[in-house]
């Protein structure tokens, strides 16, 4: 399953040279997951109660072409695994036909003090 989530670049996205600062993708992809989690039906304001948030282990991204003020761009989500432990997912952004940006993001859970915890069985349970 791939999540869909459009984004149009804004001029404060940009940079001098016209073209989004590499920074913002990675907004665009936090916004993209937090969109699909909602979808799924991950409460994180619930998590957060329960004590537990996700957190971004790592990002490996590769930069591939340039978006421009008012492209109307959108990223793709989907799962490439889940553990006890972790969610890996590949996302991507896209203008038209042409992928611009790819990311592979891992996710894991923390608990209030900062320790790592294992993913709730009721979130494993949701994602794809």
């Amino acid at each position: 399953m791939t999540h869909t989530y459009p984004i149009r670049v804004y001029y404060e996205d940009t940079d001098m040279a016209g073209i989004v600062y590499y920074a913002n993708y990675l907004k665009y992809i936090e916004r993209a997951r937090s969109d699909w989690v909602r979808k799924i039906g991950i409460d994180q304001n619930a998590m957060r109660a329960e004590g537990v948030v996700f957190a971004v282990r790592r990002v490996e991204c590769d930069y591939l072409m340039a978006a421009r003020f008012d492209d109307m761009l959108e990223v793709h989500t989907s799962t490439q695994s889940v553990t006890g432990a972790r969610l890996v997912m590949d996302q991507e952004v896209w203008r038209g036909k042409d992928l611009l940006f790819s990311a592979t993001v891992t996710i894991v859970c923390i608990g209030a003090a900062g320790q790592p915890a294992r993913l709730p069985a009721n979130i494993r349970r949701l994602l794809p």
